[in-house]
């Protein structure tokens, strides 16, 4: 029977080298079966990895929230005719805010062997250069995108990582970053930290932590970019 590798990619268009693994590389090319998110990213990220890689000899079967169990099942199949199967997601570590975790958990269930391979995630990256609380945190994805619902939505996780203190860790679609920041800034305390992480790993990084009185001064450009956002109470 074969494994089934969980294959990190690259957060932006950075180099592969400088953030995926040379084992990653070596591991990538012995495998013939890839579940991608979108197959024309995934041929150019395997390009990247090495370039004498015959992408041609390769079979590629796409997953997205629409994709169903039963053909999740059928995705499977060349690892129980003893082939390896890799996941790739769209950016960072599969199976973390991406559909890759229902591959992973049926493969649990039919006693497959899940590899992970090391790579980059920005929920970690940012926690880490936050200064917030890495002991206790949590991930809750994207918040909402109506206004009172995303004010009532800020003001319940501020709530939470005070009297938890946990540090509140979410995203938003790059195009909808600017919004959602002057609205944390509206309505978080003054004394609430919150850093603001985007294009992690990229040239253009940006990492900044500090109260949300000290935001109210100037706050950066980040539409468009990728981008992640950190709240300590």
């Amino acid at each position: 029977m074969g494994n089934l590798y969980l294959i990190p990619t690259t957060l932006g268009e950075s180099e592969t080298s400088h953030v995926i693994p040379f084992e990653v590389a070596t591991i990538v090319k012995q495998i013939k079966y890839f579940i991608v998110e979108n197959i024309r990213t995934a041929r150019r990220y395997l390009r990247k990895l090495d370039s004498q890689l015959n992408i041609d000899e390769l079979q590629f079967f796409e997953l997205n929230q629409h994709t169903n169990s039963q053909v999740v099942e059928e995705y499977l199949k060349p690892i129980f005719d003893g082939f390896d199967v890799g996941i790739i997601s769209e950016a960072g570590c599969p199976g973390i805010a991406d559909p890759g975790a229902d591959v992973v958990k049926l493969a649990h269930l039919r006693q497959i062997r899940v590899i992970p391979l090391v790579g980059p995630s920005s929920i970690l990256l940012s926690l880490m250069a936050s200064g917030m609380n890495g002991q206790n945190f949590a991930f809750i994805g994207y918040i909402p995108v109506k206004t009172a619902e995303r004010i009532k939505a800020i003001k319940e996780i501020e709530k939470r990582s005070s009297v938890e203190k946990q540090t509140q860790i979410f995203i938003e679609a790059p195009y909808r970053n600017t919004p959602l920041l002057n609205d944390l800034i509206k309505t978080l305390n003054v004394q609430t930290m919150l850093c603001v992480a985007c294009d992690l790993t990229l040239e253009t990084e940006y990492i900044k932590t500090q109260t949300v009185a000290q935001w109210k001064k100037a706050t950066p450009d980040i539409s468009k970019r990728p981008a992640i956002f950190l709240i300590q109470g």
